[in-house]
């Protein structure tokens, strides 16, 4: 809402006033512009927040309601990561910050702190109980939205004076922008980015100013230290923001010429200089996304249709097109399409920051930038994360629209423009009811309080009134739009949500923690039913393990020895055949009655397990002369043989013969039909395949990559399989009858590959032998991230642990110099001499030391640099005070 000329609002550029020289302000009691200050900020917050809670109590979604918000990666990481928080800040977690003892049976996990738990307000969650985890994710939300808010109200007054209050209406739309809604509310640690973004606009008004550098690199450092991956982002905006306004600056603050080079030195030199300062977070970061297990190929298909490009301006609506979700609210909706025609803006500002906007939405669908926003890395999900920063931009343009008094025929053009793109996109999917009712309802409210008559303005209560309305449909039309999104989103199965910590999810921690017994054994938390992170969720020790820093080494040691995995190994899962188990130490472990079955019910099951460290003496076998197949990579680790594992040979079946390929067949069978969790799909054909193995036997089914049916004696389970992306596990079959043969039946969806050597059978008590026949240590300790054995003396041989073997690991014995293990059959192994009696391992994060060598680097800059500011602020307090060349001396 403008002010009138009678009586004009403090800070508003009237055309008048935008003739005042450089750095003449008004006078006001100092008083007043103290409490002026945090009060705009403080508004954006609370209406961002307030108006973000209303969808959510309006949606029924939690806090406010039975809905939960765990929805996608939400319920399967962040959930887990922040319960995993609260056992490191209560000392009650099985590891520390460089080791999660945990998952994937023992896994790095610095770089997942510093990625999905270095948002400042994460830490809230050790207020809480651990039941309530849920509760402070949620909070690390919310107060992003408000934080990120107050500092955008910031950063417009920096970018030009005006009331508070109406530059927190128009931060209210960042804060409630279409990147929190569909991306960022997903991901409590993305959220940081929308902190960060006017944090370093704040930083970089400083530079242009050539003032405060040392604050303003603590500022760079924050943003990047909260979350690297949006602060890198943003940093990229604000460099092209910053470039933007020293090339409309004339006169101002960097002032012509060398002072504009001077400013984006100082602009430089503070952004490495803050990023050294948390270079910690790249450097790990960087070196254990090297060591990963490599994602799935994610492929770009192309820019959206133009007009479901646009469509994602207008807010209210969800489209199902990929695209740049970009809208701000409203207001700022209409002060953007305005902002070409407002003739108090200089021509060339509207020209450089409409070209900006244009070229940031252009760089969001083209493959070459996509990949500059994102790291050089074409992300898996959406490839527009980067969208939060057009909406930050987006907001300055309104800001600047409104702080030059934007005229009635100015606003109309806007809303004509408005008009026109809302009914060109009437048939897109991002524009449906809510979209009509927010832009047409909320926009002739807004449009009707910024064109007021002079007369109202010139009262208090008319400018009051004005005021309420202009706040109310802010607030109420970015509450509607969230809650549209929302209900949008429903309707998606992939946003199913998890189920986190319900009662039976506290039920199982319970009975987690009444069986651990680490590190002497691990008690697995199973079959994944509560999240892809259960071990972290729920306690215990588990395979599962769902992660951007998956170790290939972890990843492809569990898939050898029979583990399945999701998303090409980036999630693995536990074991579910008794050798595998066995082989890791776990004694007890949660699976389902029958193997294979629907989720929902669950047993605890009880075996022999090899000790976590064994002894081997002697050499180490190497691989056998027989096939390599899954059963004797896990004897080999063993130790001793264990399986039978006949060749499968084609049977009389329903379904078309069996096509022969190397090492096994080809079925040609048709695709099954869906069936809905928990039914039993149709018998729709199959080829039969027939072994002979000792009876009672217990029967194992091993064809990582085949999708479909498989029925054996007595066990029907469903094989979910596709090569490379989701492998199948070793899995119980049966017990093979009395007659010694095994029948497998097999119904493939489309033509499917069946390995000859697919059966394994395991003889009753030749696990237990094998089990019993291995050395285990007199004495086992683990600490946060290290293990200690006492062992008996003996000839020459080798520790085995059962850790899989990721780099970072050192390991002395008897006191001796610390090295890098061995591995084998993907676990650690360390050589022993003769009578060698103590050994210990112990972790340290790769590229950690290079980020605090780098980090110290940056804060001797720092402190170097407010060294020298000091010496020369107290140089000139003490000074003598001078006078001109022409004057007479003070004293004569």
């Amino acid at each position: 809402m403008s002010p009138t000329p009678s009586a004009p609002q403090e800070g508003v550029r009237t055309r008048e006033v935008a003739r005042t020289p450089p750095g003449a302000t008004r006078a006001t009691p100092a008083g007043r512009t103290r409490w002026r200050r945090p009060a705009g900020p403080g508004l954006a917050a609370l209406l961002s927040m307030a108006a973000y809670c209303l969808a959510l109590a309006a949606h029924g979604s939690y806090p406010f309601g039975p809905r939960s918000r765990a929805v996608n990666d939400l319920g399967n990481q962040f959930v887990p990561f922040h319960a995993r928080l609260w056992d490191l800040l209560h000392g009650t977690a099985h590891g520390d910050l460089f080791v999660n003892w945990g998952s994937g049976y023992g896994v790095p996990f610095l770089a997942d702190f510093v990625t999905y738990l270095m948002n400042p307000f994460s830490l809230l969650v050790g207020v809480f109980p651990r039941a309530l985890v849920d509760l402070p994710v949620f909070l690390v939300t919310l107060l992003s939205i408000g934080l990120g808010a107050a500092l955008m109200t910031v950063l417009l007054g920096r970018l030009s004076p005006g009331p508070g209050w109406l530059r927190a209406l128009l931060a209210v739309g960042y804060g409630l922008c279409a990147w929190v809604l569909n991306d960022g509310y997903a991901d409590p640690m993305w959220m940081w980015g929308l902190v960060s973004l006017p944090l370093l606009g704040i930083a970089a008004d400083w530079c242009l100013r050539r003032v405060r550098w040392v604050a303003g690199t603590l500022l760079v450092a924050l943003a990047w230290a909260g979350n690297f991956y949006t602060a890198a982002m943003a940093t990229l905006a604000t460099g092209l923001v910053l470039a933007v306004r020293l090339l409309v600056d004339d006169a101002g603050a960097a002032g012509p010429g060398r002072g504009r080079l001077r400013a984006a030195g100082r602009a430089v030199a503070m952004a490495a200089t803050g990023i050294a300062l948390a270079a910690p977070v790249l450097t790990v970061t960087l070196r254990a996304s090297r060591a990963a297990q490599p994602p799935p190929t994610a492929t770009y298909r192309g820019a959206p249709p133009l007009p479901d490009l646009f469509a994602q301006v207008l807010p209210g609506g969800h489209g199902a097109v990929p695209a740049p979700n970009v809208f701000v609210g409203v207001p700022a909706l209409l002060l953007v399409a305005a902002f070409p025609w407002v003739r108090a803006v200089p021509v060339r500002v509207r020209i450089a920051w409409t070209l900006l906007a244009a070229g940031i939405a252009g760089s969001f669908v083209w493959r070459p930038t996509i990949l500059l926003w994102h790291g050089l890395a074409l992300p898996n999900g959406s490839p527009y994360r980067a969208s939060f920063v057009l909406s930050g931009v987006l907001v300055m343009i309104a800001w600047l629209a409104l702080a030059h008094r934007p005229r009635p025929r100015e606003l109309a053009a806007g809303a004509s423009l408005v008009a026109v793109l809302l009914w060109c996109c009437r048939d897109r999917g991002a524009v449906g009811g809510p979209t009509w009712l927010v832009v047409v309802g909320g926009g002739a409210v807004v449009l009707a309080a910024l064109t007021a008559p002079a007369r109202w303005r010139a009262r208090p209560a008319g400018r009051a009134a004005l005021a309420v309305a202009l706040a109310g449909a802010t607030v109420l039309t970015a509450a509607y739009t969230a809650l549209s999104v929302a209900t949008v989103r429903d309707g998606i199965a992939w946003f199913s949500p998890k189920l986190t910590l319900t009662e039976g999810a506290l039920a199982t921690r319970r009975g987690l923690t009444a069986r651990d017994d680490w590190p002497r054994s691990r008690a697995d938390p199973g079959p994944h039913e509560f999240a892809n992170n259960d071990p972290l969720l729920l306690g215990g020790e588990g395979g599962a393990y769902y992660s951007s820093y998956v170790p290939a080494a972890t990843a492809r040691a569990l898939h050898g020895l029979g583990a399945g995995w999701y998303i090409r190994g980036r999630h693995t899962l536990s074991f579910e055949d008794p050798v595998g188990r066995a082989l890791m130490a776990v004694r007890s472990a949660q699976v389902p009655p029958v193997p294979g079955g629907p989720r929902g019910r669950y047993v605890v099951r009880r075996d022999r397990a090899a000790p976590l460290v064994s002894v081997r003496r002697g050499p180490l076998p190497g691989p056998g002369a027989g096939p390599d197949t899954v059963f004797a990579r896990q004897e080999r680790v063993l130790g001793t043989p264990v399986y039978e594992v006949p060749r499968l040979a084609p049977g009389a079946g329903p379904g078309p013969a069996p096509e022969r390929a190397p090492g096994g067949w080809v079925l040609l069978g048709p695709r099954l039909p869906t069936t809905p969790p928990g039914a039993v799909a149709p018998q729709v054909g199959g080829a039969v395949f027939t072994a002979r193995c000792t009876p009672g036997s217990a029967v194992l089914w091993y064809a990582p990559w085949f999708a479909g049916e498989v029925t054996g004696p007595g066990t029907v389970t469903r094989s979910v399989g596709r090569w490379d992306v989701t492998a199948a596990p070793l899995r119980p079959l049966g017990t093979v009858p009395a007659d010694g043969v095994v029948r497998v039946r097999l119904v493939g969806e489309g033509h499917q590959y069946v390995p000859e050597r697919a059966v394994g059978c395991l003889p009753a008590g030749r696990l237990d032998a094998a089990v019993r026949a291995l050395q285990g240590p007199v004495g086992l300790t683990a600490g946060g991230h290290d293990l200690t054995a006492r062992l008996r003396p003996g000839r020459a041989g080798s520790a085995v642990l059962a850790l899989p073997a990721v780099p970072g690991w050192g390991c002395s014995v008897d006191g001796g110099p610390a090295r890098a293990p061995g591995a084998f059959g993907g676990l650690l192994a360390v050589p022993l001499g003769p009578g060698a009696t103590r050994l210990h391992c112990a972790y340290a994060p790769p590229g950690l030391t290079a980020g605090l060598v780098a980090s110290g680097a940056g804060g001797l800059a720092v402190g170097a640099v407010a060294g020298v500011a000091g010496v020369r602020r107290r140089r000139s307090r003490t000074a003598p005070p001078t006078c001109p060349a022409h004057s007479a001396p003070l004293l004569k």
